[in-house]
């Protein structure tokens, strides 16, 4: 068997699991949560729930990844000692590979959107239609360039691959979405989209609806419970703090959600400003996926041929959080490819990818009936079940005292910490109840 990656530096941890973190859910899914549940007031609500929802359950997959030193099935089985933590493993495989068959799909658009905006800068306009207009030729060519590009890091290993470029991309990733942010600021309209975002309305923070929102966003925020938090947790050193990384990678995600807000909801008072319709004929928001390949484009066609730059730095970002997040759900698979079937990481990324990438094939010619599906049954159905199940395995079937050897490593005095006083007790009781509402409101 080939022996382990492992992270070299502590920052490549960081960035690699918060560029796995904040993805396009982030950038795109986040703002139009908070524009469709009372802007400020989904944004209190959020920031509470990530910390009080989301970083214990974040902690539970890298403890137990760096713990027992493997991918999500074996890590599960060691951990329950059956068949059970077995299956739960399994599920988490076929769900991450599911959510990455979608997911290339869009990546791909995103692609092809960038490149539109090169091409119509050349004056090749036809080209330039041809790449944002929908078809099965578009999607199929873009979907299979965005799994290429995937795996070429991926095959390159832990940390020539996936850290080094992590380490480029998320640098860049804020640096354009800082200087997006100054640019959409000195337009008209901004400045309405800034109150709407910044000034909570105390009134509906009790609303039932935007908390069970707002808990789905900060669950699904970290891109947990399918086994991507737990393999990279099992490529850091015993030598790190893993509580310390834990709560870096957390604020850095949850920071850039809002950051992404900053952006996004401020652009579309500038898009209202300019006579683009941003709510549907019900009166609701116009949906995430309008929202990226219709609004936001739709803005972009009022500025002036000399800001052709604006979307292309936009769509490099949204490829940039595509990628970093499409990495570390390939890496789940092959993980388990390498480590179980002895295969070469090179052979085990060409298969893995080229298998997901059938499903995503599949998908494309029966979108109608698929694409919807998929995203369903694993965002809304898995996902959540998936993290109450590895909660209890954490809160009820792992011992204390194994948690607290693991916690020591890097960190000798965490028994006196804060941290163990809590989480232990916080993941046992309070995460599962927390998830369980959850799921059962989304149903």
């Amino acid at each position: 068997m080939a022996a382990r990656g492992q992270f070299s530096t502590r920052i490549g941890f960081i960035l690699a699991a918060a560029g796995s973190a904040i993805g396009l859910g982030n950038v795109w899914g986040f703002p139009t949560n908070v524009a469709s549940n009372g802007g400020a007031a989904f944004v209190l609500v959020y920031l509470i729930l990530a910390f009080l929802l989301a970083y214990p359950v974040l902690m539970v997959e890298l403890l137990v990844g760096r713990h027992y030193q493997s991918n999500p099935v074996n890590a599960y089985r060691k951990l329950t000692g059956n068949i059970i933590g077995t299956i739960v493993g399994i599920i988490g495989l076929l769900t991450v590979s599911m959510i990455l068959s979608f997911y290339a799909i869009v990546g791909g658009w995103i692609v092809t959107w960038c490149l539109h905006y090169f091409a119509m800068a050349l004056g090749m306009t036809d080209a330039a239609n041809w790449l944002v207009a929908f078809g099965n030729t578009r999607n199929v060519i873009f979907t299979i360039i965005f799994f290429v590009l995937t795996a070429a890091i991926v095959r390159n290993g832990v940390s020539e691959g996936i850290e080094k470029w992590s380490t480029r991309l998320m640098p860049l990733f804020f640096l354009i979405i800082v200087l997006l942010i100054i640019y959409v600021a000195t337009l008209d309209g901004a400045g309405a989209g800034f109150r709407a975002y910044l000034t909570p309305d105390f009134s509906i923070i009790t609303d039932p609806e935007l908390i069970i929102n707002a808990m789905g966003q900060a669950f699904f925020s970290l891109s947990l419970a399918v086994g991507t938090m737990l393999v990279y947790g099992s490529y850091i050193s015993k030598k790190e703090n893993i509580v310390s990384l834990g709560i870096w990678v957390a604020v850095l995600d949850i920071s850039i959600a809002i950051v992404a807000g900053l952006l996004i909801i401020p652009a579309m008072y500038v898009a209202q400003a300019n006579g683009v319709q941003i709510y549907n004929e019900a009166g609701s928001l116009i949906s995430s996926d309008g929202l990226l390949f219709s609004v936001l484009p739709s803005l972009f066609e009022t500025m002036t041929s000399t800001a052709i730059i604006v979307p292309i730095a936009f769509f490099t970002l949204m490829i940039i959080a595509a990628v970093t997040s499409s990495i570390s759900m390939l890496e789940v698979p092959v993980s388990f490819a390498i480590e179980n079937h002895n295969l070469t990481r090179n052979k085990a990324t060409m298969l893995i990818a080229g298998s997901i990438l059938l499903i995503s094939l599949i998908i494309v010619f029966n979108f109608g009936s698929l694409f919807g599906l998929v995203i369903t049954a694993t965002t809304e159905w898995s996902q959540p079940l998936l993290g109450l199940v590895i909660s209890i395995f954490a809160g009820w079937l792992w011992h204390r005292n194994n948690i607290l050897e693991e916690i020591k490593q890097g960190n000798p005095d965490a028994a006196s910490g804060l941290f163990f006083k809590i989480w232990p007790w916080y993941i046992k009781f309070v995460c599962p109840a927390l998830i369980a509402l959850m799921f059962w409101r989304s149903l």
